[in-house]
């Protein structure tokens, strides 16, 4: 067995299309980046490396809202959002509306290491990235052909009153736990299709996509991101393992399948425990999601 948890999320919604035509991309995206974040653990490497690492690798691929496969919000333009959390001090940075950075969660964990701050945004945050030697790439480089495709679809059907109601979601996410007992998690997303400029979800709200506190557990969520705010769903996790002592998987159904059980719209957390378990549960049709077993093997489904 593992002295370390490494588990992965590649976002929850609703089946689509796209994704059962891209499944066999989708899970090798997602074992890819398992094996990443798995060599910094089994290298000694700390959760925190191993979460902004796996979520890079992520980022990186273009079949996942995040990074290179960002969504277009309804100006045409990339706007991207990330967080990270250390568990061991408590301590956690985010970003967002970014724009030209290839991996906002690198990003994210710059501003926690090398400022006073937690939360940078937009041009502000640009400058920060240039000013650490963080790698950015052009426009073109975010752009694929399936969110452009999205993003003119979405153009063509939906009018403001629209878009004021739709529930927008996709991200990526990480949670682990290194040998020396040490939680991190991060949220990395590129928005939904045709958003309103300017709006900020759920993965850049330490508390509702991401939280990490050492000797309880560290938690990525997914699915409509105002629910997540809204609902404060990754402090709940948390709050019902140091609290109400349940493990990591009973809290995990807790928090989505009773606590929020009247909710209408998507909703995912994945979860590494202080003891070692693993927790992931959602309410939608799907959760991209990998993780290692007891035995050692990555693990990777996408339906219940």
């Amino acid at each position: 067995m593992e002295k370390f948890t490494l588990v992965l999320h590649g976002g929850a919604g609703a089946d689509s299309e796209f994704i059962r035509t891209n499944r066999h991309g989708i899970e090798s995206g997602l074992r890819d980046a398992m094996e990443v974040g798995i060599k910094v653990l089994r290298d000694g490497g700390t959760a925190l490396t191993a979460v902004e690492h796996s979520i890079s690798s992520l980022e990186d691929h273009p079949l996942f809202n995040s990074g290179r496969g960002s969504a277009l919000n309804n100006r045409g333009e990339i706007q991207m959002d990330a967080s990270i959390m250390c568990g061991r001090r408590r301590a956690s940075g985010a970003v967002s509306m970014v724009r030209n950075v290839r991996n906002p969660i690198s990003l994210a964990r710059y501003v926690m290491e090398n400022t006073s701050h937690v939360f940078l945004s937009a041009e502000g945050a640009l400058e920060f990235a240039k000013s650490e030697n963080v790698a950015l790439e052009p426009e073109s480089y975010f752009v694929t052909d399936h969110q452009v495709d999205a993003f003119i679809h979405a153009r063509d059907h939906e009018k403001l009153q629209d878009i004021l109601r739709k529930r927008i979601h996709g991200t990526v996410g990480a949670a682990a736990r290194d040998a020396n007992g040490n939680l991190a998690a991060g949220t990395s997303t590129g928005g939904t299709e045709n958003c309103l400029s300017g709006r900020i979800g759920d993965s850049s709200v330490i508390g509702a996509g991401c939280y990490a506190q050492n000797g309880v557990c560290a938690i990525s969520g997914t699915g409509d991101g105002e629910i997540l705010i809204n609902r404060t769903i990754a402090s709940s996790v948390a709050a019902a393992v140091d609290l109400l002592g349940m493990d990591i998987q009973r809290a995990c159904d807790f928090v989505i399948a009773e606590r929020n059980a009247d909710i209408k719209g998507d909703i995912g957390v994945i979860a590494a425990g202080a003891d070692g378990n693993i927790g992931m549960a959602f309410n939608s049709e799907r959760m991209h999601r990998a993780w290692i077993d007891a035995s050692g093997e990555v693990r990777v489904a996408i339906y219940a």
